[in-house]
């Protein structure tokens, strides 16, 4: 559990926070901003074939979470030995420089040299997920991995949609604006961000915490993390396979354009955006952390339900605005996460799910865009189903919500923490009292929810 920090580091702990959240920010923007423009890129290293620019760009993507996964927890152990800001400020620089090469690809291989190097600095989602969970107290860090939710959102919106404006201008153009930006704030980092993980509670280095797969088995250390982890495996993979089918599942089923395509993603970043930054808070202070996160799950299982089952388009807009609350369960098991590890292992713990998450951006392209969604739409199929990638996704999702209902039931509220972290009784983190008691009547800007 974090102490609470002394007055005269919470103002430098607070800077540090908002620039966190810009960092992840300007990270997402970059992801967005390429997304209209780098299948295009490729069509041109390819002499113009559609199809095997489709195949570059898959291999691209898997090639991106690959290293995500196998560089994640190496990110989070380095962080742990050497603190957050080190690893912070040279993923950022890397970014930048990453992006650079990529503007100035002269082949579809260097292309696939700048998404490896993406993918290695990218794995400091976990570096920053690590810093949040510093410098917030009980009362705060629901509420700060909230606007985690928030920026992610937020570049979801406006990445795609400044990247295609650009795009317009020039093809390459969106790769050196994602640059810039990196580089710029690479610059501000180097400056003002203060390290939050003092030398006294870091911890060791060793090859075996450099093993994506035992930094995994790490996580049987902490008995509700690890069960938080399987539920959390089936539902990223759904989001995946939602995140990699959409656009084909939209064009097949309602016949949509690319700027129906775009204005729904919006929608779907700006819903998220709302949810995470305004209604995390008032849910946790009411019902608790545990039952937010039951919450979330429930509604995300009718969403994706919804989604599989909808015959017309005007139903993906109001799918889109329910489904949204399904973003409460994020924050509230990130919280839960983040105080039951101790301080000196949150890097890894948080490597080790970024490196789940790599595993199912690996995996869901195979099983829901080119199994299910190449299979229920061709003549092969007995029945015609282009959504079923989402029904699939509805049955994980209740798996996942099984598996936490079970996982709350073995460890109860009111037991120690410590014995809970060497597995010795049912036991879970207690913040969620501390939480339910905070105040509700603080704004939600950045500087403010520290």
């Amino acid at each position: 559990m974090n102490e609470p920090a002394p007055q005269a580091d919470q103002g430098k702990q607070r800077g540090g926070v908002v620039f966190i959240l810009v960092t992840l920010f300007i990270d997402i923007l970059g992801i967005g901003i390429v997304i209209p423009v780098l299948p295009e890129l490729v069509k041109q290293f390819v002499g113009g074939s559609s199809t095997l620019a489709g195949w570059y760009v898959g291999m691209i993507g898997s090639s991106y979470a690959l290293m995500q996964f196998l560089c994640a927890p190496v990110v989070g152990a380095l962080s742990d030995r050497y603190g957050r800001r080190p690893v912070i400020l040279a993923a950022l620089f890397g970014l930048g420089v990453d992006f650079l090469i990529q503007g100035f690809a002269p082949s579809v291989t260097w292309l696939f040299v700048g998404r490896l190097i993406a993918g290695i600095m990218g794995a400091s989602f976990s570096t920053a997920n690590a810093y949040i969970a510093d410098v917030s107290t009980p009362e705060t860090r629901a509420r700060n991995f909230g606007l985690v939710g928030v920026m992610f959102g937020l570049g979801f919106i406006c990445g795609p949609a400044l990247g295609g404006v650009l795009g317009g201008i020039h093809t390459r153009l969106p790769f050196f604006v994602a640059a810039g930006l990196a580089l710029v704030n690479w610059i501000y980092g180097f400056f003002i961000l203060p390290e939050s993980l003092p030398p006294e509670k870091r911890g060791s280095l060793t090859l075996a915490k450099l093993n994506p797969f035992r930094t995994i088995e790490r996580l049987r250390s902490y008995p509700l993390v690890a069960g938080l982890a399987v539920a959390f495996v089936f539902t990223s993979l759904a989001q995946r396979g939602l995140e990699n089918v959409w656009v084909l599942f939209t064009i097949e089923q309602f016949k949509w354009d690319k700027v129906t395509n775009g204005l729904a993603l919006g929608l779907v970043g700006l819903a998220a955006a709302v949810v995470q930054g305004g209604l995390v808070r008032p849910f946790i202070a009411r019902i608790g952390e545990r039952r937010t996160a039951v919450f979330g799950l429930t509604i995300s299982v009718i969403a994706f339900l919804g989604y599989g089952l909808a015959t017309h388009g005007w139903m993906i807009p109001c799918i889109i605005i329910f489904g949204s609350l399904g973003g409460l369960s994020g924050p509230a098991i990130q919280s839960i996460v983040a105080g039951t590890v101790d301080s000196s292992e949150q890097g890894k713990i948080q490597g080790a799910l970024t490196s789940l998450m790599s595993m199912t951006s690996i995996v869901a392209p195979l099983i829901f865009t080119a199994g299910l969604f190449s299979y229920f739409t061709s003549d092969e199929a007995p029945v015609r189903v282009p959504g079923a990638p989402f029904l699939l996704g509805s049955v994980l999702l209740f798996i996942a919500l099984i598996v936490i209902r079970q996982v709350f039931r073995r460890f109860p509220e009111e037991t120690d923490d410590s014995a809970l972290q060497h597995g010795d009784v049912d036991s879970s983190d207690d913040s969620t009292e501390a939480a339910a008691t905070q105040s509700s009547g603080d704004g939600n800007q950045a500087e403010g929810e520290q």
